[in-house]
């Protein structure tokens, strides 16, 4: 049976970046979509961009393809972006996945929900940067990338983009709690996912906010996009049947 997967990238991405991902997960027989988001085009003017733009974009890139029963599915920063889309137009959503991805509440921001220590370095950043951040590449290769080797960090750190910073301290609005939606629900943590420090986990520390959920979990670090795609790929599709 073929599904309709939507990809929602996290920060410093595109869509182009989960293509490896969903090619395999097309191979398998479903459809994938890999949408970029406001805030992370080429031209989208970083120092602007908020929160409500990016999900716009995604609710626009799905209305306009009239896609429905979708397994929507966001990584990182994404689940600040889906958690929007699945509130907006939850008709459209079959099942909500978070990979390694923010859960929010009502009245939260992504950076309510990370270390004192990233949202000093963004918050400078952002000061030097016309309200984008950029990780260093220390951090991308020891917390993000930890996983592969230099040759492969220091290629996919290529493929990073600025990211607007206002999509990080918005604080997003939810109509009702995420685990009220009746859409199913699943959480995939890569186990070897370091960029929360072990006192502030993904899992289960957000992923328990979903309620009643699907918890599929697979090696690899919080860059499994890069590092593994396949395996992700199989992480997915385990994470979003019926």
């Amino acid at each position: 049976m073929s599904d309709i997967y939507v990809l929602v990238h996290g920060a410093w991405h595109t869509g182009a970046d989960l293509e490896q991902v969903a090619t395999v997960m097309r191979g398998a027989g479903h459809t994938v979509y890999c949408p970029t988001l406001a805030g992370n085009r080429p031209s989208d003017d970083r120092a602007n961009a908020g929160l409500e733009d990016a999900i716009a974009s995604a609710i626009e890139y799905i209305e306009e393809r009239d896609l429905k029963d979708i397994r929507l599915v966001g990584h990182s920063y994404g689940g600040m972006v889906i958690s929007g889309v699945v509130d907006r137009v939850p008709q459209r959503i079959r099942r909500l996945v978070y990979l390694n991805a923010f859960v929010p509440h009502d009245g939260e921001s992504a950076m309510d929900m990370v270390p004192s220590y990233y949202a000093g370095v963004f918050e400078e950043q952002a000061a030097l940067q016309r309200n984008s951040v950029m990780l260093p590449f220390d951090v991308w290769r020891d917390c993000y990338m930890n996983d592969g080797d230099l040759a492969l960090a220091e290629s996919c750190y290529k493929r990073l983009n600025p990211h607007p910073y206002r999509t990080f301290t918005d604080k997003i609005t939810l109509r009702r709690p995420l685990h009220e939606i009746p859409v199913g629900r699943s959480y995939v943590n890569c186990q070897q996912d370091i960029t929360m420090p072990h006192s502030m986990p993904w899992h289960p520390r957000l992923s328990e906010r979903l309620g009643l959920y699907r918890l599929v979990e697979c090696p690899g670090g919080h860059e499994t996009l890069f590092s593994n795609p396949k395996r992700l790929a199989q992480a997915l599709l385990e994470a979003g049947r019926d």
